[in-house]
């Protein structure tokens, strides 16, 4: 049976979830793919915990008490040392630099371990390089987390549409900026209202700007333009809005005309090249999105051969963003087994 050591890093909301859930699919990773997968490193911003055994959770919530029993500080050289297969990095996002999330990832690639982004950063920032990096070392860079997660997206594209010509992707990627905007259209909530409805219930950060600004929209076209389509766009290349520009007064005129407002990502195919968008359009009823309400994503893709293809659903929470980066990890286990 063929051993997996796994480094996480990050270990906040998503990683936590991560390292439960391969806590709990041991059995049936030595089942399905005959794998002994280990998670044997966790590192969290400045220090870091390791165990070639495997890290049991006790260790682990001592990483989270400021550092307890943590016996290395985190970084690339904990990386080196870890000697590890796979690394998933889920730590927080840094746009300008790609942050340390960049730092790990590069890392990884280098000694020859397979790769799985949760975090944008570092593809938004990179994502070329990365790419070229894992394809010289042969080993794979996984994204699924970063691209709307439990959603299937990046996997659609290259996988399923393979031999497609696509024209044009539009989705609904971010799930706090559609519980806002089903807030007021549904519930007669202003745009702060439903905001702070959605801090309440945990969908939201205290600071929503990254969500209802369309920041983290634009961070998933950008990875998607690049990954699926080879293009070269940087984030500043992606106009953005706000669905906090929405008024009381828009709501109702939408009402009265039987449309439904969505902040909606857009990629498209043009001779000039690839080009994304985030996009806060009202849509008429016969729109599929019309009906996407909540925390629901949704993708649509134009295809030549396939016609339109859509799939709507995918929970947005850490565990399914933590299940996302699983997925990408057994495709690994298939490929490499």
């Amino acid at each position: 049976m063929k051993r997996w050591n796994i480094v996480l890093t990050g270990y906040g909301t998503v990683g936590k979830q991560v390292a439960r859930l391969l806590g709990e699919r041991r059995e049936r990773y030595r089942e399905k793919y005959s794998a002994d997968v280990r998670l044997v490193g966790a590192a969290r911003s400045t220090h870091a915990v390791y165990n070639s055994d495997g890290l049991d959770a006790q260790t682990l919530e001592a990483l989270v008490q400021s550092g307890k029993a943590a016996k290395m500080k985190a970084g690339t050289e904990f990386l080196a040392a870890s000697k590890a297969d796979v690394l998933i990095e889920t730590g927080p996002s840094q746009f300008e630099t790609g942050g340390p999330g960049l730092a790990y990832i590069r890392q990884a690639l280098e000694q020859g371990m397979h790769a799985i982004s949760v975090s944008k950063g570092a593809l938004v920032v990179d994502y070329a390089g990365l790419s070229r990096l894992a394809k010289q070392r042969g080993v794979m860079l996984k994204i699924s987390g970063a691209t709307a997660a439990a959603l299937p997206t990046i996997d659609l594209l290259e996988y399923n549409l393979a031999g497609c010509e696509i024209a044009t992707v539009e989705g609904i990627f971010t799930g706090t900026a559609n519980f806002v905007l089903s807030s007021m259209m549904n519930e007669g909530m202003t745009c702060e209202q439903a905001i702070e409805q959605a801090q309440r219930m945990g969908i939201a950060e205290p600071d929503p700007s990254f969500d209802v600004d369309g920041w983290d929209t634009a961070c998933k076209v950008t990875i998607l333009a690049n990954a699926a389509f080879g293009g070269q766009l940087k984030l500043t290349d992606v106009p953005k809005m706000s669905v906090r520009t929405v008024t009381p007064d828009q709501i109702s005129g939408w009402k009265q005309a039987g449309l439904t407002p969505k902040l909606i990502g857009r990629i498209r195919k043009t001779e000039e090249g690839v080009t994304a968008s985030v996009e806060l359009t009202a849509v008429d009823a016969e729109h599929p999105f019309a009906g996407v309400n909540g925390t629901t994503k949704a993708i649509r893709v134009q295809t030549d051969v396939m016609g339109d293809l859509l799939v709507v659903g995918g929970k947005s929470d850490p565990v399914a963003a933590a299940a996302a980066a699983l997925k990408d990890l057994e495709h690994i286990l298939g490929q490499f087994r």
